[in-house]
């Protein structure tokens, strides 16, 4: 489980196919603290570290993981997004993150808005019911809130340190971002679809 709340960015060092999967190794400031078996999340993807060697981790993606995420599009040196996964100790400062991207979406539009930028983004409409106005979303992995809702695209405000210390600064229009709903609105939607 995660908080949505980018510790820091990784680099993209090698990528090997194997069979389905592609395995990924990952250079960053915090790859030497990492265990093996550890789950981290990457882009907003929960992957298992399964080594670590001269400042760098490697992950595997099966093909579900594939499908489902930006993951099949890394080349090397894409910038990854990184947190460790929470204690039950800490602080939630963003939302419950679980690491399980839901779908993809395409960035269509980046606006500076005189000291922040606002971001437009499509998502598939089968999620419609799981987004609401000023609700909270993970978006490569990065816990941002909704806004300007409607049945296709929805908007998120970046602040400049969300900007300088994420990969969101990556995004263009026509890039593909990661997107996990909110895991409450899921099992309220699971709950309501039951009972009808």
């Amino acid at each position: 489980m995660f908080t949505g709340i980018i510790e820091a960015i990784g680099f993209v060092t090698a990528i090997n196919s194997q069979g389905d999967n592609k395995t990924f190794w990952i250079s960053s400031p915090l790859s030497n603290e990492f265990k093996v078996d550890q789950s981290v999340s990457h882009d907003g993807v929960c992957l298992t570290v399964e080594e670590i060697k001269d400042g760098q981790h490697r992950v595997t993606a099966i093909a579900e993981t594939l499908k489902k995420s930006n993951l099949g599009q890394w080349r090397l040196d894409t910038q990854i997004n990184l947190e460790r996964s929470i204690q039950l100790s800490q602080r939630l400062d963003g939302h419950l993150v679980q690491g399980h991207v839901d779908t993809t979406a395409h960035c269509l539009k980046v606006a500076h808005a005189n000291g922040s930028w606002q971001f437009t983004f499509d998502f598939p409409p089968s999620f419609g019911t799981l987004l609401i106005e000023k609700g909270s979303i993970s978006i490569n992995g990065i816990s941002l809130t909704v806004f300007n809702l409607n049945n296709k695209t929805f908007d998120v405000g970046i602040i400049p340190y969300t900007f300088n210390h994420t990969n969101i600064n990556q995004l263009n229009e026509g890039s593909v971002v990661n997107l996990e709903f909110d895991m409450i609105g899921k099992y309220i939607n699971r709950i309501m679809a039951q009972s009808k």
